[in-house]
């Protein structure tokens, strides 16, 4: 078992920054890819970020290209996605999940443990 919980979320304003932690208990960290997922209001669950278990590669959707950055301290157990120049299309509760393997996938099913959600809101 793996007990995902994040942290950092709030209500910031358009420009603003926010850091999500996403801290790790249980088996090896290492041994899992990892995603930020997103659900904005009235739309399905997407993948927004993701990296290898290993570090080497990562994965970001068009619309967060050149603003987010997502990274791991497998050390720590802990992914993180920094978010800068938010936009209020950002919003969202964010979710992290823990896929057992070496890469990411771009579908919820393929994903073994889910951490609990932080809300983002970015206001204009």
């Amino acid at each position: 078992q793996v007990q995902l919980v994040e942290s950092g979320g709030g209500l910031v304003q358009a420009g603003g920054s926010l850091r999500l932690s996403c801290a790790a208990s249980g088996r090896t960290f290492s041994s899992y890819a990892m995603g930020w997922f997103r659900q904005a209001p009235g739309k399905e669950r997407e993948l927004t970020a993701a990296i290898r278990r290993s570090g080497t590669m990562k994965y970001y959707v068009d619309s967060i290209k050149g603003r987010f950055t997502i990274s791991r301290d497998n050390a720590k157990n802990t992914v993180y996605l920094q978010m800068n120049s938010l936009k209020p299309e950002d919003t969202g509760v964010y979710y992290c999940a823990a896929r057992d393997g070496s890469i990411w996938s771009l579908r919820e099913d393929a994903y073994d443990y889910w951490g609990q959600g932080t809300q983002v809101t970015v206001s204009s």
